[in-house]
């Protein structure tokens, strides 16, 4: 087995030293195999004088072009030979494989050290232990700290990324661009910062969609570690995710093309907050849909009375409602007396404390829930009033407020609900039908209306006078076309 390396023997003398020395056929073994390292790097010239040993090779001679670039190669060279790709190694594999080499040389890694240097390799094994050497270099003791590990390797500190995803959850704009002033006085890449942000939301979406289950896909990632992305996920919906890594993804395309990456970051962050931004000025509004609903509820006199006075004593509290301790008081003793029998009046008397709890989950949830009415729960089946067919629409839309609410109601009631929507403004649709009553006739009392209908009545009259009818047509077309009588004529 003979290697060359093809970056330094790249010439026509070299491609015909090695097909002198190919001749020859070995003396012990069967055959002789040669290896051309770097092969993309042969001029064309070179592979011109390999072609015909290669096009027919004596039966002792096997040939391997080595290269990580074969659409370099000549045609004519790959048309005679067998194209064998490497794939990068799966960051299952490559995990087990360097926790045996590590355990191997007698060192230890702390927790979500071994999936930063996975994930910095990008599934190459040597670039993998040339990482894992420079943990090992950089150690003081027999084992690689986390903390070490992220200073040598450039990732962004959890702390710091943790940092950032709360500010995201709690639509805080000061704690976020605080955030992204560490990164850039820290000196981090921002490029490498979105990355990282990057891959914690697609963590958050993996964690979000299939709960416990991503576990199997989150590989190398510690019970602490998951457990702070469960609690993380739970205050973001799908949609939410879905916008935040669409708007990354973004950022991360146009920072490498960017002068200022600092300016960058601060877009993404207005991006991201821009939504819930919109959507405050509506938060402010929750007593006034309660007053158009109480109209709605009047033409049913029987069952909307009794409604009113129970949803009044519990928006009388709402104006305290930054006293949180208060509402984690009202939230305990609700779900023991739950369990026993869940009824509408149940949903109906707590309804607004529900909806508390949705606003600290999501808010964006609540923003499309909490103008929403109980009207009735059977059979699991909770019916829910709505002021608009908009407001059905975006609470169907929302992409999770259902889910969010559901999870909410099962934390609280013990139950599992399904939704079913009605519209308030069904209830408004057959008074519209009286604006047709101007056309009724006893509308009109003016007495100039009264005087019409004699006028109306003695045009028939002149059309009984049918004798008269000629000599009148003889004398309008005598006016029209300035005509006389004639002498002879009466």
């Amino acid at each position: 087995m003979v290697e060359i390396d093809a970056a330094s023997h790249n010439g026509v003398d070299d491609a015909r030293d090695l097909r002198e020395r190919a001749i020859f056929a070995p003396s012990r073994d069967r055959y002789k195999i040669f290896i051309l390292d770097e092969a993309h790097m042969v001029t064309p010239q070179g592979f011109n004088a390999l072609l015909k040993i290669v096009e027919e090779p004596p039966e002792h001679i096997k040939f391997i072009f080595a290269t990580t670039e074969p659409d370099k190669v000549i045609g004519t060279i790959r048309s005679r030979t067998h194209h064998y790709p490497f794939r990068l190694v799966p960051p299952a594999e490559l995990l087990e494989y360097l926790a045996q080499v590590l355990s191997s040389e007698g060192f230890e890694a702390a927790e979500g050290v071994m999936p930063l240097v996975v994930r910095a390799s990008g599934g190459s094994v040597r670039d993998a232990l040339s990482l894992l050497d420079q943990l090992i270099a950089g150690s003081d003791g027999k084992k690689i700290e986390y903390e070490r590990s992220i200073n040598l390797l450039g990732f962004t500190h959890d702390n710091l990324m943790s940092e950032v995803i709360d500010a995201f959850a709690e639509l805080d704009a000061a704690k976020a661009f605080a955030a992204v002033d560490k990164v850039v006085q820290s000196g981090q890449d921002a490029r490498r910062f979105l990355e990282d942000l990057l891959e914690r939301i697609r963590d958050l979406m993996l964690v979000n969609s299939l709960g416990k289950d991503a576990q199997s896909i989150l590989r190398g990632i510690g019970p602490e570690q998951f457990e702070q992305l469960e609690i993380q996920a739970a205050r973001f919906g799908l949609s939410q995710l879905t916008a935040s890594a669409e708007a990354t993804a973004k950022a991360l395309s146009d920072t490498s093309a960017a002068s200022n990456p600092r300016l960058q970051l601060e877009l993404l962050c207005a991006r991201i907050l821009a939504p819930v931004t919109t959507a405050k000025p509506e938060a402010a509004k929750p007593e006034e849909p309660a007053k158009p609903e109480s109209a709605v509820t009047k033409p049913a006199p029987a069952k909307a009375e009794p409604k009113v006075p129970e949803i009044e004593p519990e928006t009388k509290p709402e104006p305290p409602s930054a006293e949180e301790p208060k509402v984690e008081r009202a939230k305990k003793p609700e779900p023991v007396a739950a369990p026993a029998e869940v009824t509408a009046s149940f949903f109906r008397s707590n309804w607004q404390l529900i909806l508390d709890n949705l606003a600290t989950q999501s808010r964006s949830a609540w923003a499309v829930a909490f103008t929403s009415k109980v009207v009735d729960y059977d059979n699991e089946v909770l019916t829910l009033l709505f002021p608009s067919q908009n407001d059905v629409e975006a609470f169907k839309n929302s992409g999770g407020a259902a889910e969010v609410l559901r999870q909410v109601i099962r934390d609280m009631a013990q139950v599992t609900v399904k939704y079913r929507a009605k519209i308030a403004e069904s209830e408004r649709v057959p008074p519209t039908a009286p604006k047709i009553e101007p056309n009724d006739p006893d509308e009109f009392t003016d007495p100039e209306e009264h005087e019409e209908d004699p006028k109306t009545v003695q045009l028939p009259q002149t059309d009984s006078t049918e004798t008269d009818a000629t000599p009148t047509g003889e004398f309008m077309l005598r006016e029209v076309l300035g005509a006389q009588k004639l002498k002879g004529e009466k």
